[in-house]
């Protein structure tokens, strides 16, 4: 079971994801969306030079995970908002869910492991960030109505799994949603 600074950072982590579908729902226009998410990444660089709420940085590794993230949910917003909201939730969502749950899975189930960069990963978190991403994904599929391609989505879970597996300095909140915010319009055409 993992510790409960952990489990803390973990819940912070799954909780943002929803924020973005609430936004969308709300209709909340760029003027508003983009400004609020760079202020929350700036205010979570502060903390993380500073470790004002110690309980979101205090990890046992050196990541600029709540950082990364941040800056990620910004440029999605920047890039698809508000016309293509359902990229910024792909996006956004995989990682809140399928790598917060990874985590957390990969932690509390014992299964084979490795390290690759310094950074533990198993069996179990693995299969979990690879099972999460696809159900995310085609629930958003199904949700806007477009046409399910199981190919494709099995590519973009590859892709995140993939970049997930790289997750030195906590740059997977970065790259993996961007890279499914990417991959949305080529996943869900």
């Amino acid at each position: 079971m993992p510790d409960r600074k952990e489990l803390s950072r973990k819940i912070v982590h799954i909780g943002t994801g929803p924020v973005v579908p609430l936004a969308w729902w709300l209709q909340l226009p760029a003027w508003v969306a983009v400004p609020a998410a760079l202020v929350v990444t700036l205010v979570t660089a502060i903390n993380h030079r500073w470790r004002l709420l110690a309980a979101v940085e205090d990890v046992d590794r050196d990541s600029y995970g709540t950082v990364a993230y941040g800056l990620a949910i910004t440029v999605l917003l920047l890039l698809y908002w508000p016309d293509q909201a359902i990229a910024v939730c792909a996006g956004v969502l995989v990682m809140a869910f399928a790598d917060g749950l990874a985590g957390l899975v990969g932690r509390s189930i014992h299964s084979p492991h490795w390290t690759l960069w310094q950074q533990r990963k198993s069996v179990a978190g693995t299969l979990t960030m690879a099972l999460v991403t696809a159900v995310v994904l085609t629930m958003l599929v199904l949700v806007s109505h477009g046409p399910l391609q199981p190919i494709r989505i099995l590519i973009v879970c590859v892709l995140a799994v993939g970049l997930e597996q790289l997750s030195r300095w906590g740059i997977d909140n970065l790259s993996v949603p961007i890279a499914v915010g990417l991959s949305w319009t080529w996943m869900s055409s």
